[in-house]
């Protein structure tokens, strides 16, 4: 059975499907390990917020060399992706890539074909919230991951709400359960 979590921001009702709370970091680490085309999707504030160990883009550049896995960002931290020599990035409007995540026919971002897992980081709440609900009603072949600090109820699965200090730590476990590609 599962830990009881809620919406961070008051007020907002998922329904009745609700994301898995992930209580384990390294439930992350075996989700991506049997994903065939993963892909991580990025905010903004990956290039905002400062975490014990450096800036959250850090954190997601060594994630995704471990795993292997491309990222699309907002076009407005591309070039912070890009000044940290990390070339495996394209910058797509949001919405963009929220439709091209929900069209089953979509190549991917380096053409291997559909993507099927999406990890979700560095997004303001209520934009992650609309994204993960969009792909939650009308794309059901893609499961999709929130490794943001706070719940997302319409993601697959999702961290549990947790302070800063204890996200940056669920990351850095979640980066050192990975293998190095």
């Amino acid at each position: 059975m599962g830990v009881a979590v809620e919406p961070w921001q008051t007020a907002e009702i998922p329904g009745p499907k609700k994301a898995l709370a992930i209580t384990n970091p390294q439930i992350v680490v075996s989700l991506i390990k049997r994903s065939k085309n993963p892909i991580m999707v990025v905010g903004h504030k990956a290039a905002e917020v400062q975490l014990e160990n450096g800036l959250l883009i850090d954190y997601i550049i060594r994630i995704s060399e471990r795993a292997g896995i491309p990222i699309v960002s907002t076009p407005s931290i591309q070039s912070e992706f890009i000044k940290r020599g990390f070339s495996r990035v394209i910058g797509m409007p949001l919405v963009d890539i929220a439709n091209r995540l929900a069209d089953p026919e979509w190549a991917g971002i380096e053409g291997k074909g559909a993507h099927d897992l999406a990890i979700f980081i560095g997004f303001t709440y209520y934009v992650g919230w609309l994204i993960l609900s969009g792909l939650k009603h009308f794309s059901p072949q893609i499961k999709t991951i929130s490794i943001d600090m706070h719940y997302q109820p319409h993601a697959s699965w999702s961290l549990p709400n947790m302070s800063l200090n204890d996200w940056g730590k669920n990351l850095e476990v979640l980066i050192g359960g990975l293998e190095v590609k």
